[in-house]
């Protein structure tokens, strides 16, 4: 999602000098590759603006085919097939063993009925999922056209720019069936009249990171936090530390105790949450906000035994987590790593809550078997 804001912050301006653009976003892959699908770049002439759509590799033949994409004023699918050994003599040599598809279109100042760019802009500003359905194949008499689309906001609000009414219509219902689930994927939707595959993807905002305190040692994990795009909350009853000169970083920084965080915060089941407050007591009432809420992790920094002391004291006080709460609590915080020190920490802290909402078990990837994205090769169906 840091992708997606600074290509946002990049069109904006692009747009205010009347300036157009290409944009190229990696739709469908099989086999191996560097980046899932949705992952974006952004070009302005013969400049590489923001994003990526491999490791590096891709970037440069992208840079050179959005030339003609702007020339022309239309969008094409490019092909990057890396399964034969010889896919170096092409120039690209990834090595990568995939076959990967690539959406170039132009971003002009004239705003489309059904806005890509402004479209993801206002989910992450409403921090909202939203789901975009883009047409990147036609076969037969179709009226639909390469890159028109539909757009489904969290409210089921729908936008469109797509031609043909029976694959608007399929699409639409289509995406209003999987909103807010599954992963981004193309899909096929056979009509009368031909047929047209389409790129469903599933627009996230930014991941509510709330961190419960503010010492020397959240510092790093704010940082690492941004880094990963997320949306970081900094929570502490200390003015002198809950300071947005001490957390430049953060999206929001509350001063406030645990007993004063009543309508101040919104927690949510895409939320996780850091409890490092060193305070066993403002721990204790932490947890007792934490536990019954929806949110996805709970880490709680401190040893076994501290953790165990804290939910005993909660059953002492007739509070008794569930096997479902106690599955979402994570004390001691942390994949073990041997890191030690403010920054080890926060690397081991945010590595476990990465791999907690991916639904990974943590481990070598030299040991994974298949992709390491988890991905089989799929082209579901539409309706």
């Amino acid at each position: 999602m840091k992708e997606l804001e600074l290509i946002g912050r990049e069109v904006a301006k692009l747009r205010a000098a009347r300036k157009s653009a290409a944009l190229a976003t990696v739709v469908s892959i099989e086999g191996s590759s560097y980046r899932l699908p949705g992952a974006r770049m952004l070009i302005a002439g013969t400049d590489w603006m923001a994003g990526s759509v491999s490791g590096g590799c891709l970037e440069g033949d992208v840079v050179l085919r959005a030339r003609e994409v702007l020339e022309k004023n239309q969008p094409v699918v490019v092909t990057y097939d890396t399964t034969s050994d010889e896919d170096i003599v092409f120039g690209v040599g990834l090595g990568c063993r995939g076959i990967i598809r690539v959406l170039i279109e132009p971003v002009t100042p004239q705003r489309a009925d059904a806005d890509l760019v402004d479209f993801i802009q206002r989910c992450i500003d409403r921090r909202q999922i939203g789901v975009v359905a883009t047409v990147i194949g036609v076969d037969g008499k179709t009226t639909a056209q390469l890159g028109s689309r539909l757009v489904r906001d969290a409210g089921g609000d729908v936008k469109a720019d797509i031609a043909d009414a029976a694959l608007k219509s399929a699409v639409e219902a289509y995406v209003a069936r999987i909103q807010a689930s599954g992963v981004s994927h193309a899909t096929r939707f056979d009509l009368a009249d031909g047929c047209a595959e389409v790129f469903v993807e599933i627009v996230r905002p930014p991941r509510p990171f709330v961190m419960f305190g503010a010492g020397h040692d959240a510092l790093p994990a704010v940082r690492l936090a941004k880094e990963l795009g997320w949306h970081v909350t900094v929570v502490d009853h200390r003015a002198a530390y809950a300071t947005v000169e001490r957390f430049p970083l953060a999206d929001k920084v509350i001063i406030a105790s645990p007993a004063e965080l009543s309508g101040r915060l919104s927690l949510d089941s895409e939320t996780v949450t850091l409890v490092m407050t060193h305070n066993y007591l403002r721990d204790l009432e932490l947890l007792k906000i934490l536990l019954p809420s929806p949110v996805r992790y709970v880490g709680l920094l401190g040893p076994k035994r501290r953790a165990d002391e804290l939910l005993a004291e909660l059953e002492r006080q007739s509070i008794s987590a569930t096997p479902e709460q106690r599955r979402r609590l994570y004390a001691p915080v942390g994949l073990d790593l041997g890191a030690e020190g403010p920054e080890g920490v926060a690397l081991s802290v945010l590595a476990e809550i990465q791999a907690v909402i991916a639904e990974r078990e943590p481990g070598h990837l030299r040991e994974r078997q298949g992709s390491i994205h988890g991905l089989e090769p799929l082209l579901q169906r539409g309706p």
